[in-house]
């Protein structure tokens, strides 16, 4: 391939990325590609304005996807932080679940039923707690509540 055919391929290529990556993006809603994106589209500008160098290309679009990535962070943690939804979870803690799977955390096992709703359980000491006892619930972390068994009841 010469150096000229060589370009306009490179600019097909560099579009065809940009396309994936903002196709990816549109698809997901988390900015996560975006950067990327448009890192690809400074990189077709190049070759479509007859920069040749591959390795330019490539230093360009990463030196772009990087410093978007770095200057945006900030804004894009809290657009995301905003986006989160109560849901009331916290709640339950402190509330005196039913164990219905014998929780061991080793094997990743044990679930309990709190006002009839069934949620993933760990043992905030790591130990193994046998199905029917009652547990206190201490804390969520992510779906699974992490309980203990030796509680002294509020009076």
């Amino acid at each position: 391939m010469t150096n000229n055919t060589m370009g306009n391929y490179m600019m097909y290529v560099w579009l065809a990325i940009a396309i994936v990556f903002a196709i990816t993006e549109a698809a997901s809603a988390q900015l996560t590609t975006v950067w990327f994106a448009i890192g690809a589209l400074v990189s077709f500008l190049l070759a479509a304005f007859g920069v040749q160098s591959l390795t330019v290309q490539i230093l360009v679009f990463a030196a772009v996807s990087v410093v978007l990535l770095i200057a945006t962070r900030p804004l894009v943690k809290k657009v995301l932080q905003k986006r989160t939804q109560p849901t009331n979870a916290d709640r339950n803690i402190g509330q005196i679940a039913l164990v219905t799977e014998t929780i061991n955390n080793i094997e990743g096992l044990g679930a309990v039923n709190l006002h009839g709703t069934i949620w993933t359980a760990r043992s905030d000491s790591g130990e193994i707690i046998e199905a029917g006892a009652q547990v206190k619930i201490l804390r969520i972390e992510g779906v699974k509540v992490i309980v203990e068994k030796n509680f002294k009841e509020d009076k």
